[in-house]
């Protein structure tokens, strides 16, 4: 450990225990509005069952991904090539950037009835919904980076003796694993939305004769 005073390295991880704190609270303030009425919640119910089962397949072949990830990159860590600690950087980093996405689908299509219910209160009920919701995803990534980072960066100063230019260049290794995941989210997403779009238009007006955005068409659920 250098001479440096303690207080500093302490910041970051309080900074990622504060935003994390934040998000508890926002989603216990989202989740004690209500749903609206029945018919509301039935909608809902199908739209979270519906993007929960999308996550899990997704997160399925997001996981294979990873084994092959780490398998790749012990091969280079047994020749020499790697550093160990950017094998164990990356899945921990993609496991992190998972759970921020899984956290935040669940905030946001628990969210999504109470927003439309709230604004028939007024417009002002329905932003604090929606920007509360929409600020526990966000709160979600600051706290697990902070928390991500300072855990590695303390467990290199305090146990190794990494140049600070060799454990900055290691640390980089776990923003590849989060944007690997984040990759597979986005880019599988949008495939996925613009398949269950094109399906809904296909099926919805032209084969069943109902509208675009119908909850009876499952398509437009998905």
């Amino acid at each position: 450990m250098t001479d440096f005073p303690w207080w500093p390295y302490a910041l970051g991880p309080l900074g990622g225990i504060a935003a994390l704190v934040m998000a508890v609270v926002f989603s216990k303030s989202v989740m004690q509005r209500s749903e609206g009425d029945s018919e509301m919640v039935r909608i809902a119910q199908a739209v979270r069952d519906g993007a929960m089962a999308y996550l899990v397949r997704q997160y399925k072949v997001v996981a294979a991904v990873f084994v092959v990830l780490v398998v790749f990159l012990g091969i280079m860590y047994a020749l020499g090539l790697q550093s160990i600690w950017t094998m164990l950087g990356v899945p921990v980093a993609g496991l992190l950037s998972g759970l921020c996405g899984w956290f935040g689908m669940k905030m946001a299509t628990n969210a999504s009835a109470r927003t439309a219910f709230a604004a028939k209160e007024s417009l002002n009920d329905g932003l604090t919904v929606a920007f509360r919701s929409g600020a526990v995803m966000g709160l979600i990534v600051v706290g697990l980076a902070l928390l991500d980072v300072s855990f590695w960066f303390l467990v290199f100063n305090a146990f190794t003796d990494f140049d600070l230019r060799v454990l900055t260049t290691v640390m980089l290794s776990f923003g590849m694993g989060a944007s690997t995941q984040a990759l597979f989210a986005r880019v599988g997403g949008g495939i996925y939305t613009k398949a269950a779009d094109v399906g809904a238009d296909l099926v919805g007006k032209v084969e069943a004769g109902i509208p675009e955005d119908d909850p009876r068409n499952p398509a437009t659920i998905a």
